[in-house]
């Protein structure tokens, strides 16, 4: 297989585990994180985030550049039962598929990584088996969501910080992925990455708790090849977000709810840290 089609079949399937990601964290949000349901989806979109970073990563090796748009993610969302049920007929189509393209692939790490993937899949269907059997009448019959109770308006809000963060973090991601030759700063933008994305869930957590879906809308992706700017742009990023949010911070919505003030106080200390962070990196 030429290095051109290996790169187009890894993509293919990170769209697929970015899908994957997305819905089970937010059925994970829409059910509460700390319910049996919502923290087990958790749970599994933790582990869909590791096989989207094992794609990436080989797409970053061979020199490619990353696919970040989320394929569909085909749901039946009439109750908890149709759309366990679409889960495990989601996971288990990926076995055949992933063994399928192992087979096709020589490169060993690859092949490993393609194999891995199809039977931690087959295990996620086999967990989403196992709670789609222990779901009580009432929770087979009725959806995930809860009443609303936030003004719309404010949930709009809330849906924008967490398409800010979201291409926050696919930006870090793209960075690290693409820069692994640069060692430990790559992985110093990754570990910012994952620190955006629990920023993302402090916004999140108060839309799906409100029965309103989070929205994930993918952006503009900054392209650049090399690290110099990839960082300024990073810093620039971090610190723009934390002058938001200090304004945020001031909003009397906001002071309403006592757990987003105290997420929004964490979040604007983690962007202050990640922009002095970066400025240090661009001085080196």
């Amino acid at each position: 297989m030429k290095k051109t089609q290996l790169i187009a079949l890894l993509n293919r399937d990170m769209t697929d585990e970015h899908a994957a990601i997305i819905r089970y964290l937010v059925h994970a949000w829409m059910e509460g994180e700390d319910t049996p349901i919502g923290a087990s989806l958790l749970s599994r979109s933790r582990e869909e985030m590791w096989h989207m970073h094992w794609l990436g990563m080989s797409i970053g090796q061979l020199g490619g550049e990353p696919n970040f748009t989320p394929a569909p993610y085909p749901y039946d969302p009439t109750n908890r039962a149709t759309i366990f049920k679409s889960y495990v007929e989601y996971e288990e189509k990926l076995v055949p598929h992933y063994n399928g393209e192992a087979d096709m692939v020589d490169d060993p790490h690859i092949k490993r990584v393609l194999q891995r993937e199809a039977w931690e899949s087959a295990i996620h269907a086999r967990k989403f088996q196992r709670i789609l059997k222990k779901l009580t009448p009432e929770q087979a019959r009725t959806a995930p969501g809860g009443e609303m109770e936030i003004p719309v308006e404010f949930i709009n809000l809330l849906q924008r910080e967490v398409t800010s963060k979201y291409n926050e973090m696919l930006q870090h991601v793209r960075y690290s992925w693409v820069f692994q030759k640069n060692g430990l700063r790559s992985w110093q933008l990754m570990d910012q990455a994952m620190e955006k994305m629990k920023q993302l869930a402090h916004f999140a957590e108060d839309i799906g708790g409100n029965g309103m879906p989070p929205q994930f809308k993918p952006g503009k992706i900054d392209l650049s090849r090399v690290m110099a700017k990839a960082i300024f742009k990073s810093a620039d990023d971090a610190l723009k977000s934390h002058r938001r949010h200090l304004k945020l911070k001031k909003d009397p919505e906001v002071n309403k709810h006592g757990g987003l003030v105290i997420n929004l106080d964490l979040t604007i200390q983690q962007e202050q840290y990640q922009a002095e962070e970066l400025k240090d990196m661009e001085k080196k």
